[in-house]
């Protein structure tokens, strides 16, 4: 009884429906694929704990999901939209008026609370130097649109509930402008590209995006790309999105072979293009150190003002952790005879 009374205090965090096709898998296996930053060590704890059902009865961490269950995940704290704190944290601020700000986001950044980044976020910095800022579909206090945390660049924050209607909506309509530089794998064979397919989770791995190019799940994404520079073994393109989805660059460069540089997510962490030369390795190795993250950077963004009416545009430089990654691979295209290698 006192574990049912201990319960009734928790806060239900996650829900998962198993698919049709889902395989026996053991619980703590099957989280982990759908929960990010969830480690086996955490998950197993909760279990034991008691703190994990599958239809509405615990299980410990060897029980296995099968097609049907719903497994239901609870916590001490209530989920994070209730666990907002403000804290103290230098903004890189671009453009600011009453109406919003555009913010140039470092890497490393997670812009908003989640599981296992409850501080240090974004909107945790957001929340200390602006009062009352108004709250999009999703109960974030200012956020028009998001990017990955490892992915470094612009975006808008709404002031008022005003310009969050109205910039939400630019984004809804595709007439804000968004373009993004990245470094991927391999030589892009056309100097022109955009890439048409459907993005949904992965079945086998909730964490990843994956391209449905039948069209018969997930939801519409287009992508398009120009080749900016060539390095033989890794080219950098510049990317306009017309849609914006979660993970929409790094799954659709993935899927027509182009995995983004140390993109740890999508296997852009190994070697993907290039010899089997020692050299070849300690040099895509100390580049890896040089970018510890993918290569993606959201360059530039434009929309219209929403009290103004005027177009407005910002472009963040590349910080200088890619732009390190790119000067090394310049250095080694120029050095280095690729084709006979």
């Amino acid at each position: 009884m006192e574990q049912e009374s201990n319960f009734d205090a928790l806060h239900e965090h996650y829900s998962f429906g198993a698919d049709a096709g889902q395989e026996p898998l053991r619980v703590d296996k099957f989280l982990m694929n759908r929960i990010e930053n969830a480690t086996r060590n955490k998950i197993q704890q909760a279990a034991t704990a008691g703190y994990i059902h599958v239809n509405d009865q615990a299980v410990k961490s060897n029980y296995r999901v099968k097609a049907g269950d719903v497994v239901r995940v609870f916590l001490a704290h209530p989920p994070h939209e209730d666990l907002l704190v403000p804290e103290d944290m230098p903004l890189d601020i671009v453009f600011e008026d009453d109406s919003l700000l555009v913010v140039n986001k470092a890497a490393g950044i997670v812009v908003h609370p989640g599981h296992g980044n409850y501080t240090g976020t974004l909107i945790n910095g957001l929340i200390y130097h602006f009062d009352q800022l108004p709250k999009n579909s999703n109960n974030r206090p200012g956020l028009v649109h998001r990017i990955d945390k490892d992915t470094s660049g612009l975006l808008v924050v709404a002031k008022t509930d005003k310009a969050m209607a109205h910039l939400a909506q630019q984004f809804h309509n595709k007439t804000s402008e968004r373009q993004y530089l990245a470094l991927v794998w391999g030589d892009v064979a056309d100097e022109k590209g955009m890439v048409d397919g459907h993005l949904g989770r992965d079945p086998k791995n909730r964490l990843l995006m994956t391209v449905f190019p039948d069209g018969d799940q997930g939801k519409v994404a287009i992508t398009h790309y120009e080749v900016v520079e060539r390095f033989g073994y890794v080219t950098l393109i510049k990317c306009v999105l017309e849609t914006g989805r979660t993970h929409q660059i790094r799954a659709h460069m993935k899927h027509i072979g182009h995995t983004l540089f140390n993109d740890a997510r999508y296997g852009g962490d190994k070697i993907l293009k290039g010899t089997t030369f020692t050299k070849y390795k300690q040099f895509v190795d100390n580049s890896f150190k040089q970018l510890p993250r993918q290569a993606l950077h959201a360059q530039t963004l434009g929309f219209v003002h929403p009290e103004t009416k005027k177009k407005m545009s910002f472009e963040a430089p590349l910080p200088d952790d890619f732009s390190g990654a790119i000067e090394k691979w310049r250095n080694y295209a120029q050095h280095q005879h690729l084709g006979n290698s």
